[in-house]
Order: structure tokens, then C-alpha cells, then sequence
């Protein structure tokens, strides 16, 4: 399973998040906001901040947050998200207003109105980047950045400016993200450490799930599609009885978009379920030469000939699944639950026996239970700041706050009095804004702007100590998952750079196995389905992937010995 799938379905691990993906895992024309920097307020300039800067720290208390002192003036950062779903501007809610009134920070968020990759590379390319930028760990812009010498070392940035940072970081995170040269670039959300799974490991949840419309479900009897034969059976069951949906035809199974690497719910998620490891004996495993795997590919494979795959899961992307999630229209999905919360929540209202719960789904030959990707170290997101920053030293003290307690509980409750308040000896939402939250969130992140609404830096661990119980819908996939999620996080950044031998390699690789997926599904026979098969395995051998292999060794016992003198 590729790291960024991993990461995507992991990222989200806890309770908190399923809710706060509802919007900003949505996806929206509206993203197409204004991409040009916005100009500070600040009216001094950045090299003259930075001398004024320098001279304060030598009497800054590491005790004390900088931001405080500075908070009277104000600065508008222009801040990259690189994920084109992410539709939410800064203020006009009672949170981000509340926190630019406490600190003084304004925003102005840029988003890819497109393909992601195409803008992160051209601003790459122009060496000009926007104050902060958050993307995901494992995107390949990371390590351009941070080799094009494009971002600036928090460490750095926190011995000169804000020394407050080392006291609200997460040492252990700092140690993960330490690069060669000594220094930390980036920061991470939704992470967890191993002593965080010590300690919070019993509520950690997943987001990977295998769903069914609850009402078909239970009319088909409930039938088991753990095995191959109950699941092809389901699926036909399901599309005889329900062939249409208020008028529309049923899609018996939903996948994730297939991309031009390959398809998510195909690879890492139903790896997951079918409990195949990883490793064995302290040598990577490759998961996708398993048997059981293969077995898997080609039952899907005999769906599709049985008529049971709609040719819509292969051509449509988010948007389009997202539509059709709203009317109900899949029986079954192999698929990330907070991608479909906002929906689900919508159908749940209407009937809340049309929803979708979490049952069991592919299983290996041994019923082993499932082994679901919970949060990991890496975490999801990483937020940098880039050499192009118009003022280091409210920069790095704005990060602080943010990453610190305070931030996450500003981030995450908002203003007290307005969106929480002390009640029954808890800090908790007040009833109103609760009532929004688990009705309408996409009304709530506009009123509101709370529960991670802005979630770059959110901390899924602290944010236990806050976040309401689940309800339903959320509440039955979330309890689903406990007990099954785990941490893979010595798995995580094995890729070699993209530059190298291995990584152009392992990129040409990758693509051929995007192309060949759906060919393999849509396959006449188990034969050709073998042909295929073993042609792609023969074209990835002689590219180099032997040699990719031992890069990901390398690397792998790299992590594995990080995280033990992490844990110490």
C-alpha cells in the first residue's frame, strides 16, 4: 500500500476528525478562490522585523508564548493548502474571528483550483512560496522544499524567535521529522507517537470501512461477505431486489476514484481487511504478490463479469460518488468513512434506516480479524514555512500557538461563552452549537468555524480531552473500527526521491500498475486475468524493482530503529 493512501485513510483516525471532514473533505467549485498573495497589514518590513526580532529574543522567557506580545499588532499571512477540496476561506466565523482578535494573525488561504501537483510544482519551479504551506507528509513537494532550500528550519526559526516552540512540540514528533542535516521542517497534524498509543491507543478508531445501505442489508438477511461466495452473492442479491434507486439503477459496490497509480480501496484498504502483513521476520512483505490478495482481485474481477460492477466506479470522481452517496445509491463501498459523513448525516435524517453502517467485509481464508491503518507518527499533513516568509518571528510564534494547547483548544471549541462553555465541570460545546455540529456541519464550519474546521495543525490526542460523544450515524463505523486500527507508522516514507534510480523507477512501476488495475477487473476470464497478472509482475521485475525493494528495506529498519529510540 502506497504511504499517501495509507496516510490519507489514517489521517483521520479518531472521532474528532470524522466530524471535521464532513467539509473539508468535500469537494466544491468554490475552491476556485483568488490564488494571488495578499499584502501584509503589517507596516514594517520583513528584514527590519526580523532585526527587532533578533533583539528581543535575547530576553525571551521559553516559558511564555511570543505570540502575546505581539498580538496588538497585526499581519495577514498568505497560507497554501494543498488539497483542492478544501473550500473554507479564513474568518466570517466565530472561531477564526476570535483567534485573528486574539493574536492578531489574519489569513488568506490559496488552494489548487485544479490538479494539485501542477500548482505545488510551479510554485516549486518560480522559487516563490506563498508564508506557510500545508500538504501531505508524503508528497513528494516536501522534499523538493526542503532540498531547493525553499523552507526554513522551525528549529532555527524557534531558537532565534520563539523559543516557546520547543516547550508546546511534541519531542517525539520533532524527532521523527528531523532530517539529516539536523533540522526540523516541517510539523504534523492528526499524529500519534508510540507512547501516544500507549496512552490514548483504546479510543483510536480508523477511517478504512466496508459499508452497506443498512436497509438492503437487513432485507437480504444480513448475509456474511467476509468470503468471496457471500460477497458475490450480496452483491447480486442486492441489485435483483433494489435494481433501482428512486428511479435511478442501484451501483451493487463503491470504490474510491481510480487514479493513475491505481485505486485505494483495491490495494492498501482491502490488503487491510484481508489482515496481510507487512512484514515477516523484519523483511518487508510484498502485500500485493499475497495470494489471498490475488485471490480478492479476482472476485472483483467476477463481479464485474457477473454485471455487478457499474462502469460509473471507473470513470467517476469524488463529486460524482459524493452525489451519488447522497441518493443512496451504492448497496456496498470499500471506502473511507469521513469521505461520505456530510452525506450520510443528510440521509440519516431522512431515514435513518437508509444509512450506511460498517459490517465485515473481504477476510482472508483464515477469518483473522482486519488490521486497519490507525494514526500513525507521520500524521497527515505537514505545515512548513518558507524562506519567501514576510515575518519570521510572528510566523514561528503563530505555529506555536497554534500546535500548543491553547491553539488546539481554540481551533477546536473556539471562543468560550460563544461556542463552549464550562458545563457539568466539562469544557464542551454549548447545546446550540452540538445541535448544529451533528445536523448540518457544512452550516456549522460557516457559523462556527470549530471542530477542526481549520485543521492544519490539529492534534487528534490532545483534542480527546474536549471532543463530544459520537452519534449516529458516525458513531457505529467509529465503534466498528476500534480494535482493529493499528499503527504502521515504522511503514511510512520508504519511497526513494523521486530523482533517484529507484525512485524513477518506482514511479514508472506505479503507473503501470494504474494502468493494469482496471484491466485486471475488467478481464474476461481468470486466464486473462493471469496473463495480465503476470505480465505486469515481469515488467515491474526487470524496472529495477529489486533494487526499489532494498531502498525500502533500508528504510523501513531506518524507522523501525527511530521509533524504538523515540519510545525510550
Amino acid at each position: 500500500m502506497s504511504k499517501a493512501r495509507k496516510l490519507w485513510t489514517s489521517m483521520m483516525a479518531l472521532t474528532v476528525v470524522s466530524s471535521m471532514a464532513l467539509t473539508a473533505c468535500s469537494s466544491s467549485d468554490d475552491n476556485k478562490k483568488t490564488e494571488e498573495p495578499a499584502k501584509t497589514e503589517t507596516a514594517a518590513t520583513t528584514d527590519n522585523k526580523d532585526t527587532t526580532a533578533t533583539t528581543e529574543t535575547a530576553a525571551a522567557d521559553p516559558d511564555q508564548p511570543g505570540w502575546q506580545k505581539d498580538a496588538g499588532e497585526k499581519v495577514k499571512f498568505d497560507w497554501y493548502i494543498n488539497f483542492s477540496w478544501f473550500n473554507k476561506k479564513w474568518g466570517g466565523d466565530a472561531t477564526a474571528d476570535y483567534i485573528t482578535k486574539k493574536t492578531g494573525v489574519d489569513i488568506n488561504f490559496i488552494v489548487p483550483a485544479g490538479n494539485e501537483n501542477e500548482k505545488l510544482n510551479t510554485m516549486i519551479a518560480s522559487g516563490k512560496l506563498p508564508d506557510f504551506l500545508t500538504l501531505g507528509w508524503y508528497e513528494e513537494g516536501v522534499r523538493k522544499m526542503i532540498d531547493g532550500k525553499l523552507v526554513l528550519p522551525l528549529n532555527e526559526l524557534a531558537d532565534q524567535y520563539d523559543p516557546y516552540f520547543f516547550k508546546v512540540a511534541d519531542p517525539a514528533k520533532l524527532g521523527w521529522y528531523t532530517q539529516p542535516d539536523g533540522n526540523v521542517y516541517g510539523y504534523p497534524n492528526a499524529s500519534s507517537s508510540p507512547a501516544d498509543y500507549e496512552k490514548y491507543g483504546s479510543k483510536f478508531t480508523s477511517n478504512q470501512t466496508f459499508v452497506v445501505r443498512k436497509d438492503m442489508y437487513e432485507a437480504l438477511g444480513s448475509p456474511d461477505m467476509s468470503t468471496p461466495e457471500g460477497f458475490l452473492n450480496a452483491l447480486k442479491l442486492a441489485k435483483e431486489k433494489f435494481p433501482d434507486v428512486n428511479g435511478q439503477p442501484l451501483i451493487p459496490l463503491g470504490l474510491h476514484e481510480f487514479t493513475e497509480t491505481g485505486n485505494y480501496s483495491l490495494e492498501g484498504y482491502l490488503q487491510n481487511f484481508l489482515g496481510i502483513p507487512q512484514q515477516k521476520d523484519g523483511k518487508l512483505y510484498d502485500r500485493r504478490l499475497d495470494p489471498e490478495y490475488i485471490s480478492w482481485l479476482k472476485v472483483f474481477r467476477q463481479a464485474n463479469q457477473d454485471g455487478l460492477l457499474s462502469k460509473d466506479i471507473f470513470i467517476d470522481k469524488r463529486p460524482q460518488m459524493e452525489e451519488k452517496i447522497s441518493q443512496g445509491r451504492y448497496f456496498a463501498m470499500l471506502y473511507q468513512r469521513s469521505d461520505f459523513a456530510t452525506q450520510n448525516i443528510a440521509l440519516y435524517q431522512k431515514d435513518p434506516n437508509a444509512v450506511y453502517i460498517a459490517v465485515n467485509g473481504p477476510s482472508n481464508s483464515n477469518k483473522a480479524p482486519a488490521t486497519l491503518a490507525g494514526p500513525g507518527i507521520s500524521g497527515w499533513t505537514v505545515t512548513l514555512i518558507s524562506k519567501d516568509v514576510k515575518d519570521k518571528k510572528r510566523a514561528i510564534e503563530f505555529l506555536s500557538y497554534l500546535l500548543s494547547e491553547e491553539g488546539n483548544k481554540d481551533m477546536f471549541l473556539g471562543e468560550k461563552g460563544v461556542t463552549w462553555d464550562t458545563i457539568d465541570g466539562k469544557d464542551q460545546f454549548k447545546p446550540e452549537v452540538i445541535d448544529l455540529l451533528n445536523k448540518d456541519r457544512a452550516a456549522f464550519d460557516q457559523k462556527y468555524g470549530a471542530s477542526y474546521t481549520y485543521w492544519m495543525l490539529m492534534d487528534t490526542n490532545m483534542n480527546l480531552a474536549w471532543a463530544p460523544p459520537s452519534v449516529e450515524p458516525s458513531k457505529q463505523m467509529e465503534d466498528w473500527t476500534k480494535g482493529k486500527s493499528i499503527s504502521m507508522s515504522e511503514f511510512d516514507n520508504l519511497d526513494a526521491p523521486t530523482t533517484s534510480d529507484e525512485g524513477i523507477a518506482n514511479s514508472k512501476n506505479a503507473r503501470e500498475w494504474g494502468k493494469v488495475l482496471p484491466k485486471l477487473l475488467l478481464s474476461k476470464s481468470d486466464a486473462e486475468f493471469d496473463t495480465l497478472w503476470n505480465k505486469y509482475v515481469a515488467d515491474r521485475t526487470a524496472n529495477k524493482q529489486a533494487q526499489i525493494d532494498a531502498f525500502r528495506q533500508t528504510k523501513y529498519e531506518e524507522n523501525v530503529a527511530k521509533l524504538e529510540k523515540l519510545n525510550k
